[in-house]
């Protein structure tokens, strides 16, 4: 049987409910009612909370807020909390690693690159939840330079519609420290991002034992 919040013992509400026993213990309507927060004149949070689970159960992750809205009470606010609450949860549910926190967890996705003997720049592209769409070898060049021009990197991030990327190359002679060039490119591409409107995050160079990351050592 379905109970108005005013019918559940205080100890039991939903708020109350997950102090006591964490968030688990709660039934997806009871923690829509806390988002919630009240009902309205004429519809008790715990009803709205069911009305609202349940059209969420039907839309899943495609719910909109024009959906929530047509129910009298949710307006703006309530729904763009329900939808924020939502893409919070949907980013940390991804596969471990499709996710970066900072750009220096982008390595264990390239550190297979260090034992090549040519230099390999590669490009991996962002979304705004620091997920990574896909990683590409955006050139191959000699022992000690690859020839890379901003077009060649942003045209698939443009097509990816990425909102940033990082960029990274082996450096097969072994040394971390970024040549002229590496400079010089770095600075272009930072350039070129920032007409695009797509973010830069780092330039990494890495071998078999280390890394070198632009943004760390605050050349970016």
């Amino acid at each position: 049987m379905n109970k108005t919040i005013d019918q559940i013992p205080e100890d039991d509400r939903p708020r109350e409910k997950l102090l006591r026993k964490g968030a688990r213990a709660l039934s997806d309507q009871e923690l829509l009612a806390i988002l919630l927060g009240m009902g309205t004149p004429g519809m008790d949070v715990m009803t709205l909370a069911r009305k609202l689970a349940h059209l969420i159960d039907e839309k899943g992750l495609e719910v909109k807020a024009e959906d929530l809205k047509q129910f009298a009470g949710v307006g703006d606010a309530k729904a763009t909390l329900i939808l924020a609450a939502i893409e919070f949860a949907r980013r940390r549910i991804k596969p471990e690693g499709a996710r970066i926190e900072t750009p220096a967890d982008l390595l264990p996705h390239v550190c297979h690159f260090a034992d090549r003997k040519q230099e390999h720049f590669l490009c991996a592209t962002i979304n705004g939840a620091n997920e990574i769409l896909n990683i590409r070898v955006v050139s191959i060049g000699l022992v000690d330079r690859t020839p890379v021009h901003p077009r060649e990197v942003y045209a698939d991030a443009v097509s990816d519609r990425a909102s940033a990327v990082i960029v990274a190359h082996n450096h097969p002679s072994g040394g971390l420290e970024p040549s002229q060039s590496d400079i010089a490119i770095t600075a272009q591409l930072k350039s070129a991002g920032d007409i695009l409107g797509i973010d830069l995050l780092d330039h990494i160079i890495f071998n078999r034992t280390g890394y070198f990351s632009f943004l760390e050592e605050g050349k970016l």
